[in-house]
């Protein structure tokens, strides 16, 4: 517990202490007044420390927002056991210990029972006080918790996503703009063609880099302009071959991939007329396959492998599928996930939000409820003993409202944390799911 609750508890036993010394103390002496602050101060320190710290545990080990259910049949439990010990052990140290107003056969006789009774009604109520308190903390907690980490996680993957996708255009201009140059002093009439050609693709850039998927027919299209470019430097050095299936056009894949993997094939590789470059795209089982023939080309700067990791964290934000990389001594092999679809998770459709909320707060409201149904028994019903017992001794009248309201609240709780509208649904998805099948 917190420092300040122990001042809050010092204070409420302080004048507790007053009260009881003024109102009930006879013999208004140093002595009884020393005493009455001592009980006092037991049982606020004992009740509230001990069912504070059982609170703390169970908060630490079964977390309102992880388990519901389960930490309010805990709770339950475990507060009317604790609170029973409690209570006996603080009117015994009253009665038997401060007072000497019973002996210890006495007091376990059954003369007390009544007295143990009603101040475990007392406790339990502390107890649901700081139950329901410490729920609607940790709902609290939860719920800026989770708003706050969505919040970063939205921001974190879309700073991501766009540094990801800003790589391309310098990677592009930088590698086009170096085979412009070369074309210019070897032949200016192609280099007039390739400029006219690099505009046209430089626009599908500009067109595809702000979509997350583009289609592989729209990527294949894109490709084999790439290549007639690639064709017109290296001529016969670099042959492409096509093989795609016409049921794989229309599914997806992670756009300007297809141009990255072909810059490396050229970077990485030799292409002679005598030693041709054998470019392979073509579809294997759920992959768009990029393969090339193993001739390494000697480099002086290790390359910094820009593009492959380009397209493995663009992947990674958008599928559990992986990028999976082949190499042996005679190919190089990349296979790209296809993706039948565009990943739902790409977007968060807003009815599906605001009826998740409402179900939340409708969650919410139900179990306020029954903690203020369990307040509310645990304060009238103790006030309902006292008056009939000060009032009319001979007939127990309170037992009527005490079973009554009892089974009402037991009720209630089963409804909330047992068979309410969560099993409901429940049951209703598992019959769906079966005549699915």
């Amino acid at each position: 517990m917190k420092r300040k609750n122990f001042i809050t508890l010092a204070w409420i036993s302080f004048g507790t202490s007053m009260f009881f010394f003024f109102a009930f103390t006879s013999e208004k002496t140093v002595d009884n007044f020393l005493l009455t602050v001592l009980i006092s101060f037991m049982y606020s320190f004992v009740l509230g420390v001990g069912n504070g710290l059982i609170n703390d545990i169970l908060n630490k080990k079964f977390p309102w927002s992880e388990a519901t259910t389960k930490r309010a049949i805990i709770s339950i439990v475990t507060i009317l056991v604790a609170n029973v010990v409690l209570v006996y052990f603080c009117n015994y140290m009253n009665f038997v210990v401060f007072q000497k107003a019973a002996t210890t056969e006495e007091y376990f006789s059954g003369k007390y029972n009544f007295i143990n009774w009603f101040t475990i009604n007392i406790a339990l109520l502390i107890s649901a006080f700081l139950h329901a308190k410490g729920f609607m903390e940790e709902l609290k907690k939860s719920s800026k918790k989770e708003v706050v980490e969505q919040k970063l996680i939205a921001k974190s993957a879309n700073a991501q996503f766009e540094s990801l996708k800003n790589q391309l255009d310098p990677h592009f201009l930088f590698n086009s703009l170096n085979v412009l140059s070369s074309l210019i002093d070897e032949n200016p009439v192609q280099a007039q063609k390739f400029t006219a050609s690099m505009s046209k693709i430089y626009r599908y850039v500009l067109e595809q880099k702000d979509k997350e998927l583009v289609t592989i027919e729209d990527e294949i299209e894109f490709a084999k302009t790439y290549c007639g470019l690639l064709k017109t430097r290296f001529e016969d050095s670099v042959n492409f071959v096509f093989e795609i299936k016409e049921e794989d056009l229309r599914k997806f894949v992670v756009p300007l991939s297809l141009q990255l993997l072909l810059e490396n094939c050229i970077k990485h590789n030799l292409a002679t007329s005598s030693k041709p470059l054998l470019i392979r795209i073509f579809t294997e089982g759920d992959n768009l396959c990029i393969e090339n023939n193993l001739q390494i080309r000697e480099q002086i700067k290790e390359s910094a492998g820009i593009g492959l990791a380009n397209i493995v964290q663009r992947y990674s934000l958008l599928t559990k599928k992986n990028v999976f990389i082949e190499k042996s001594e005679d190919y190089f092999k990349v296979k790209l996930p296809i993706l039948s679809q565009k990943p739902i998770a790409e977007k968060i459709d807003t009815n599906t939000q605001d009826k998740a909320y409402e179900r939340a707060k409708k969650r919410v409201k139900e179990i306020k409820g029954f903690y203020g149904n369990l307040i509310s028994y645990c304060t009238v019903i103790p006030f309902l003993i006292f008056v009939n017992l000060y009032t009319q001794n001979h007939y127990h009248w309170f037992w009527w409202p005490l079973l009554g309201w009892g089974l009402g609240v037991a009720s209630h709780a089963f409804q909330v944390f047992g068979i309410g509208l969560s099993w409901q649904e429940k049951k209703i998805r598992e019959i769906m799911d079966k005549q699915k099948k």
